[in-house]
């Protein structure tokens, strides 16, 4: 089987990561394959903010974890973030993003690393604290925050879950 297609297949959202940090290599892997999405018109209205600073990391799920009222983690314990945010005056600013974070999860699987789409970034970058991170990393203009895609180490091998009936239809 094509390994591009083997790696489309067999990519599950991880929930269980070791603590382990992963590479610069890695990351540099992951983050070329986000920018490599196609876009709207191509307007590329989407930006990747690579965290792995451990402080500002567990800001962000202390931060994402207040929107679900819980103290828990909401990104597993998954070492690094990448948030992805889109300009919030593209009218393609959902798409791009998720085309972005989708390249992100893939090409996290074909390289070995797990990932999962956690949702809540536009909530947590509405805030005035979310503005101020974004102030503190430079980024100026008005964003939207489209997901959080983190990763790791897994520390699990999910299998995958039944698909639903009726998933495609035939026009032919």
């Amino acid at each position: 089987m094509n390994e591009a297609m083997k790696a489309l297949y067999e990519r599950r959202s991880i929930r269980r990561y070791k603590s382990e940090q992963i590479t610069r290599e890695e990351l540099d892997a992951v983050i070329r394959a986000g920018v490599c999405a196609p876009s709207g018109k191509n307007g590329q209205s989407a930006i990747i903010v690579a965290v792995q600073d451990k402080a500002t990391r567990d800001q962000l799920s202390k931060m994402n974890a207040a929107f679900l009222g819980t103290k828990s983690d909401p990104f597993y314990g998954a070492p690094t973030v990448l948030v992805v945010l889109a300009d919030a005056d593209s009218p393609y600013a959902l798409q791009d993003g998720s085309l972005v974070l989708g390249n992100l999860m893939n090409a996290a699987k074909a390289i070995g690393l797990g990932s999962c789409w956690i949702n809540r970034a536009k909530e947590v970058f509405a805030t005035e604290e979310g503005k101020a991170l974004l102030k503190k990393w430079g980024i100026a203009g008005d964003w939207v925050g489209i997901g959080h895609c983190i990763l790791g180490y897994p520390d699990e091998d999910p299998a995958m879950k039944p698909r639903k009936e009726n998933y495609v239809t035939y026009v032919l």
